[in-house]
């Protein structure tokens, strides 16, 4: 059963009154900051996470359903949802700043790299532009099967599958090659 505040922040929510923020952050923000901070175990990150939740909540306001949800329950998914979401994100540039400063961060070192190996990039102009587009997003701007996903608009799936008829036509021009090796050790 909702409370009287509840019912009347919601209602405001609905309204699109600003005064629903006020109350939701007077009465819910300390708890939202623990379930903030439970999850990334940083003051400033989980201060950055409730500001980012409240956000979230103003716009989704509208999808509130107070038959599916308590007010509190919504709140408090939002804000772990968000918590993790930054997780994920620090996690994705700190994985991608270890690649740039580090050439050899699959295990080859310059000295693997072979005269075979540098035409790579130009035999990607052999194969069909979507199997190409997704090679290059993955190779050589070293995006993750997700990432590219989302810069392309193209299903994961998609991404998937298109990475592994990619890989094969790759195959016919190299043949069973160090190239082919060297190209799949680094996208794999």
């Amino acid at each position: 059963m909702s409370t009287l505040l509840e019912k009347h922040i919601v209602e405001l929510l609905a309204e699109r009154d600003e005064k629903a923020i006020s109350l939701l952050y007077d009465n819910y923000a300390d708890t939202l900051f623990g379930v903030a901070y439970k999850v990334v175990k940083d003051q400033e990150l989980a201060q950055d996470v409730v500001q980012e939740s409240f956000v979230k909540i103003w716009k989704k306001s509208d999808t509130y359903d107070a038959s599916k949800a308590k007010l509190f329950t919504w709140l408090f998914r939002i804000t772990r949802n968000t918590a993790i979401d930054k997780l994920r994100s620090i996690s994705t540039k700190t994985e991608k700043e270890i690649q740039i400063d580090f050439s050899d961060v699959y295990g080859i070192g310059e000295r693997t790299i072979t005269p075979e190996h540098i035409d790579i990039k130009e035999n990607l102009d052999k194969i069909e532009e979507k199997y190409r587009v997704v090679l290059e997003a993955l190779f050589f701007e070293g995006m993750t099967q997700q990432e590219a996903s989302d810069e392309l608009n193209i299903p994961l799936g998609t991404i998937k599958s298109r990475l592994k008829i990619g890989l094969r036509e790759m195959r016919k021009i190299y043949g069973n090659t160090v190239a082919i090796g060297l190209l799949l050790n680094m996208l794999l």
